[in-house]
């Protein structure tokens, strides 16, 4: 299985998009906080104090204590980030706020870049942070199985500390959106610690650990953390198997927050007057995957009459019940230099019908639509796919995989697949991570020299507009002939009691920051 694929599906690392370099080029690179919006009157005022009881999934089997390790679970993800900053995160007015980096400044050439460390930074044991720390964690996460795509044209060599306080990461090639690779999985924690001692290893994060059991833990207050001001006394995480068990117990009155719950708990819980349905739009990307490479779909002609079969609408309502959007086959829609003019696709069975005669499908054969169960609706949106492309003339068998045979045979290699991201709101993340010709992660073997170019070009554009006008292009071009089919985004949906105040609503990463969270009670 792909250690990044799985970490973001949980993690939802949502690695931002074109307005970070704006955000920065004063050197200052903490203009946007990490949202969280408030559940109660408007009058209220923030109070400290309290437990809030997460819910959050996962499997025993599964569990890490390693910050740069496989983080299958949403639980352990939750955890690790409480007790570990990374340099950057999501941010409310920008895409990439401050963290343990306070600010970040370019060379003019958009290839090296200077991170400074907050000031106040320390380890839960009391000593400072310093920039070898940084880069002692930024190179141990580098040289993981997925160290390449973590961290996508930087060389372990381009990680150096200038000085006590100056991280300096040099890319491959010019990079404006460099700051926001900084927002996945860049845990810190001191310099030269043990494998054997990461259970128990001190973070730089708002929590502390005070005990961990089987998956479950308890976080207190960190109360000297550079961050600021941490409202809740403590975090109880409490690991469950199902969304339907962890809704049980929300419901129940067990845990104050059921994590990233899903559509079918949100509906049960729409009666109760009582429960909070907090969603989180473009939280998930939930494309079918075409392979251009080779094979039946390497046909742009043969990808768009699949793209003109579908009824979104239908697919969302269906699928999603409704907590979700439809899409419009570019990944990235969270992203504020999505591409909303570009005129949505509709379903035209005839134009698709003339399309796969030009390209000579073969109507009289069954082909193969394999799918995992590993998050609710995916396995729902290849059969109801597979229905609504029979009325093109194409004839789909829905095949349910394992998910450790999905992501070992499957993924990367299948003619069409269901695939699934935990985070959309960058345009730039799905065009570096699976598209470019060269991409670690291309799940369609799409090769594509002018996306390339376009890429490329975008990246070493420092001018915000005309950095604006060169992702349309790129956006332009991924609609066109993408081996993507994105028929929608599936919110992201929490279940919180009526006593919790201000859960963050960003998607991807931003969503287990917790620090400003506190409960009226």
């Amino acid at each position: 299985m792909s250690v990044t694929r799985r970490e973001l599906l949980w993690a939802t690392a949502g690695i931002g998009a074109a307005g970070a370099l704006a955000a920065c080029a004063g050197s200052k690179g903490g203009s946007g906080s990490a949202a969280g919006v408030a559940s109660g009157s408007a009058n209220e005022q923030p109070r400290t104090g309290g437990t809030l009881k997460v819910g959050a999934l996962g499997r025993a089997s599964a569990i890490t204590r390693d910050p740069h390790g496989t983080q299958a679970n949403e639980s352990d993800y939750l955890i690790i980030s409480l007790l570990y900053d990374t340099l950057t995160v999501p941010g409310d007015k920008t895409n990439t706020a401050a963290r343990l980096a306070a600010s970040w400044k370019p060379s003019e050439d958009l290839r090296t870049w200077r991170f400074t460390l907050a000031d106040g930074a320390t380890f839960h044991d009391g000593t400072p942070v310093t920039a070898e720390d940084v880069v002692w964690s930024l190179k141990r996460l580098r040289a993981t199985p997925s160290g390449k795509s973590r961290l996508p044209g930087i060389q372990p060599e381009g990680i150096q500390a200038e000085d006590a306080r100056t991280v300096v990461l040099v890319s491959d090639y010019a990079n404006a959106d460099l700051p926001l690779l900084t927002r996945l999985t860049t845990f810190v924690l001191k310099k030269d610690t043990k494998d054997d001692a990461l259970a128990g290893a001190p973070g730089t994060g708002p929590f502390t650990l005070d005990w961990y059991r089987d998956g479950n833990a308890r976080l207190v207050r960190n109360d000297n953390w550079y961050g600021g001001k941490v409202l809740l006394d403590a975090v109880e995480v409490r690991i469950f198997e199902s969304p339907q068990a962890m809704a049980n117990a929300l419901l129940a009155g067990q845990i104050d927050v059921a994590s990233n719950v899903g559509a079918v708990a949100a509906r049960t819980a729409e009666t109760r007057k009582d429960i909070q349905i907090l969603r989180r739009p473009n939280d998930m990307a939930m494309p079918i995957v075409m392979r251009a490479a080779d094979g039946p779909f390497a046909d742009a002609k043969v990808r768009e009459a699949l793209r003109l079969s579908v009824d979104r609408d239908a697919m969302v309502k269906q699928v999603l019940s409704g907590y979700g959007t439809v899409g419009n086959d570019i990944l990235g829609t969270g992203d504020p230099a999505y591409a909303k003019d570009i005129p949505q696709r509709k379903r035209d069975l005839d134009r698709a019908r003339q399309l796969l005669a030009e390209a000579g499908f073969d109507t009289a054969r069954t082909y193969d639509l394999i799918t995992t169960e590993d998050i609710a609706g995916l396995a729902e949106s290849a059969t109801l796919f597979a229905t609504q492309v029979r009325e093109a003339g194409v004839k789909i068998n829905v095949v349910k995989q394992d998910s450790k045979v999905f992501w070992d045979a499957t993924w990367l290699k299948a003619p069409l697949y269901t695939s699934y991201w935990g985070t959309n709101d960058s345009v730039v993340f799905f065009a570096s991570k699976t598209m470019l010709s060269d991409a670690g992660q291309n799940e369609a073997g799409w090769q594509e020299p002018s996306f390339d170019e376009a890429y490329r070009t975008a990246m070493a554009t420092a001018d915000e507009a005309a950095r604006t006008t060169l992702l349309h292009q790129l956006q332009e071009i991924e609609y066109a002939r993408s081996g993507y089919l994105l028929w929608g985004m599936a919110d992201g949906i929490d279940l919180a009691g009526s006593a919790v105040r201000d859960l963050p609503r960003l998607p991807g990463y931003g969503r287990v920051q917790l620090e400003k969270t506190w409960l009226a009670r």
